[in-house]
């Protein structure tokens, strides 16, 4: 079976966020299990230098955009045992960052084109091409217009996922003729439209063969209005296309034995002290075993549920923890956790920048990691977090309530702490609790965090769902 995943990022050569995570990782777990996986992604500036070296030029084309018809050069680079294509247009993407430009929508118009007009130049030709979000959402219905009549293509079969339905690529209808070549047909009908604009993502729900999404609690949750994003409906109408497959992580490479991030590579408990030590020693506060550490790694947005903290963090200080922040967003809050971090200087350490180094650090030597979202899809955070030793305590929503075990007192069960409603009040509760177990029970603390340790969260389940799902799709006839 040969499977082409088609996406705008992928780790190690390109990441914004948890997306890029999926595909370096997926990819691996589908080939240890005799799937052949290519991945093709737009050529981005920011990719690192050696990497480009190390791409081999396997030919040029043009890619119609609308009228026009624009250069792609197609690149090749073979690691992990998968090739990587790389899409090259320079106007397009020869710029700082994958995303934020006023011509996004033409951007990934271009990138979706391109896809499809590489397939004769690959070395395996794809029987499923796997798109990932929005900037990919346009693959099948240009499949559909374009290419379904052709030989080459008629058979090829396409799965779309969410990986976060907030993000949609809403552009004016103009787009339709003017850069995808496609009819009022296509707009109309529970098509592309999206209150009299284009949705690429909407495109994707609505002519892929498959639809799935990062985690079976958010595929049930993105069907109700809260959710939805208003595209509840339309959801709810393809229900029974509709997947949540939990994602996974990259055991070899979220590794604590082996991490060379860490100062003191670790596989017991007593070695996550070491590095706990390491971590407030490195980030100017006092080195105490018996204080607990609260961290966050993340983008500093309405979504993951930065309101919630602010609204009691003078009460969590009370409690004479350490809280430790790493990541980048909205102005506001990254202002408001710096005055904290003033007001608190011997308590809170605010790191407004992203560094991978760093992150493993803070997963490694935090006790407890801070996951209070609104909504999460799936969350790779408390995973990683898990598997370095610092129990997630989260609010039960999209994949942190599939993922996360609350602690049970009574059977000493669970790998976590949670609490259900968005309620600032809740999760002050919540933190009391783990706060209390954390400073006068340090055996079942300990055991709680060998539990986590414990898990498995690699990719080696969700892997063999979307082998299932893909073998299903073959048996379909065109």
């Amino acid at each position: 079976m040969n499977v082409l995943f088609a996406a705008s990022e992928c780790a190690p050569f390109i990441k914004t966020g948890g997306l890029g995570d999926v595909i370096g990782a997926l990819p691996k777990a589908l080939k240890k299990q005799g799937i052949n996986v290519s991945v093709i992604l737009p050529k981005f500036k920011d990719l690192p230098f050696q990497i480009k070296q190390e791409m081999t030029h396997v030919t040029s084309i043009e890619v119609p955009v609308g009228w026009r018809q624009q250069f792609c050069g197609i690149e090749k680079l073979v690691a992990n045992g998968i090739t990587y294509y790389f899409l090259d247009n320079e106007y397009y993407f020869k710029r700082h960052g994958s995303y934020g430009y006023f011509d996004d929508g033409e951007r990934f118009a271009f990138f979706s084109r391109a896809i499809l007009e590489s397939i004769p130049f690959l070395d395996d030709h794809p029987e499923i091409i796997h798109c990932h979000d929005w900037q990919t959402g346009l693959v099948s219905v240009l499949l559909k217009a374009h290419y379904q009549k052709h030989p080459l293509y008629e058979n090829i079969k396409t799965v779309f996922t969410i990986h976060n339905l907030l993000y949609q690529g809403v552009y004016p209808k103009t787009v339709l003729a003017e850069l995808l070549d496609l009819s009022e047909l296509y707009f109309n009908m529970d098509g592309l439209e999206f209150h009299g604009n284009v949705s690429y993502l909407k495109a994707g729900l609505a002519f892929s063969n498959y639809i799935t999404t990062v985690s079976p609690s958010y595929a049930e949750e993105i069907q109700t209005p809260y959710y939805g994003e208003q595209l509840d409906g339309y959801l709810r109408k393809r229900n029974g296309d509709l997947k949540g497959i939990i994602n996974g992580i990259d055991n070899e490479s979220y590794n604590p034995a082996s991490d060379e991030y860490l100062p003191v590579p670790f596989s017991t408990y007593e070695g996550k002290m070491k590095n706990k030590r390491e971590l407030q020693e490195i980030l100017n506060l006092p080195v105490n075993d018996e204080v607990p550490v609260i961290s966050m790694v993340t983008r500093l947005v309405d979504q993951k549920g930065i309101d919630l903290i602010l609204h009691v963090f003078h009460e969590m200080m009370g409690q004479g923890i350490q809280f430790v922040l790493l990541g980048t967003g909205e102005e506001k809050y990254e202002w408001a956790f710096h005055n904290l971090a003033e007001q608190y200087p011997n308590q809170v350490s605010t790191n407004t920048y992203f560094d991978e180094g760093m992150a493993r650090r803070i997963y490694a030597g935090s006790d407890i990691f801070l996951m209070p979202s609104q909504f999460e899809p799936c969350g790779i955070g408390q995973l990683i977090a898990m598997r370095y030793g610092a129990l997630p305590l989260v609010r039960e929503t999209g994949g942190l309530r599939d993922t996360v075990i609350p602690y049970n007192q009574f059977t000493g069960e669970g790998n976590g702490f949670s609490f259900t409603n968005y309620n600032a009040h809740d999760m002050l509760h919540t933190i009391e609790q783990a706060v209390g177990m954390y400073k006068f029970q340090p055996k079942r603390w300990k055991q709680l965090t060998e539990n986590a340790m414990n898990e498995d969260f690699s990719w080696d389940s969700s892997s063999s769902e979307y082998i299932d799902l893909y073998e299903s799709l073959l048996t379909i006839k065109k």
